[in-house]
């Protein structure tokens, strides 16, 4: 089993930044893909950053790139979502997921994923 449990949260004015942390135990992320997700309100989940299994191999939604950053510490068994140029429209909460069996074609899938955190919550004002 993996526990996963986000951070850094908040309320931030639009163009501030703000980083996520989403932390791991139970298990070594080593191996494991772990992906950002976010929901607004009546809105499904959709997929905002993603680290395939080893780290290296990093992907981002259109809506994201350039501004979202996504790094992983597997010495401290956390991932990081650096947020940067924060718009309006990013408000949402935030989950971070994880899988080990993940295959590529379902990074962008909510359903594929076996492990979610509680998420947390992210305020954009305009």
């Amino acid at each position: 089993q993996v526990q996963l449990v986000e951070s850094g949260g908040g309320l931030v004015q639009a163009g501030g930044s703000l980083r996520l942390s989403c932390a791991a135990s139970g298990r070594t992320l080593n191996g494991y893909t772990i992906s950002w997700f976010r929901q607004a309100p009546g809105n499904a989940r959709e997929f905002v950053a993603a680290t395939f299994r080893s780290g290296s191999n990093l992907h981002y939604a259109n809506s994201v790139k350039g501004r979202f950053t996504l790094s992983r510490d597997n010495a401290k068994n956390t991932v990081y979502l650096q947020m940067n140029s924060l718009k309006a429209e990013d408000t949402a909460i935030y989950y971070c997921a994880a899988d080990r069996q993940l295959i590529l074609s379902s990074l962008r899938q909510p359903s594929h994923y076996d492990y979610w955190g509680q998420g947390t919550q992210v305020f954009v004002s305009s």
